[in-house]
């Protein structure tokens, strides 16, 4: 199916059949499912080494330091923040300790991110919870595997209908429906038919 827009003048412009393909048809989901996988089992590491760490589930220091370290501006060099607002956002943070619960969040956020993009649950928003917190990360100065990972998670949030394919969005999706359609029952869809004259 291709996706199609009209503009202010009434023209049409067509997205291309190719990416069609690959955000929406069902056999991309093949292509979608390594990624999603692999971006699941990184998301999965890293939280369970979090989770384990009483410097992140029970006092929040390793949060806190590395936030301090972000907000830091050298003497020399470069500070690893680029935008005062963010370094400014990130000192009210610290200033008001929410190191203390939001490192539990990220752990338990990351671990969560992780299982759902492994069992192709709710692919979509665990993708877009990833990538957001790549996002952060990011911002916060920390490059490492954060660009890669935010590439991957932004493609599986595009193709959010296909992602999970194979994997639980599989049933979920057909059982929960979407928020602006909802899930419709035979009946409905009978109902809602066009009568003959």
């Amino acid at each position: 199916m291709n996706s199609i827009v009209r503009t202010r003048k009434g023209e049409i412009v067509q997205d291309p059949p190719l990416v069609v393909k690959l955000i929406s048809h069902p056999l991309a989901g093949l292509m979608w499912l390594p990624l999603r996988i692999w971006l699941g089992f990184q998301w999965l590491e890293a939280g369970l080494h979090k989770v384990q760490n009483p410097a992140w589930v029970v006092t929040g220091e390793a949060l806190k330091g590395f936030w301090t370290s972000a907000v830091a501006i050298p003497e020399t060099g470069r500070p690893a923040i680029t935008f005062d607002w963010y370094r400014s956002f990130l000192q009210v943070l610290l200033d008001g300790q929410a190191y203390t619960w939001f490192a539990k969040l990220v752990a338990y956020g990351e671990v969560l991110v992780g299982i759902g993009l492994i069992i192709g649950a709710f692919t979509g928003i665990a993708a877009f919870f990833g990538g957001l917190m790549n996002f952060n990360f990011m911002l916060a100065g920390s490059a490492s595997t954060n660009p890669l990972l935010f590439v991957i998670a932004v493609g599986l949030i595009l193709a959010w209908k296909v992602s999970g394919y194979f994997g639980a969005d599989y049933f979920l999706l057909r059982w929960i429906g979407t928020p602006w359609h909802g899930r419709r029952e035979p009946e409905a869809v009978k109902a809602s038919a066009p009568k003959p004259a």
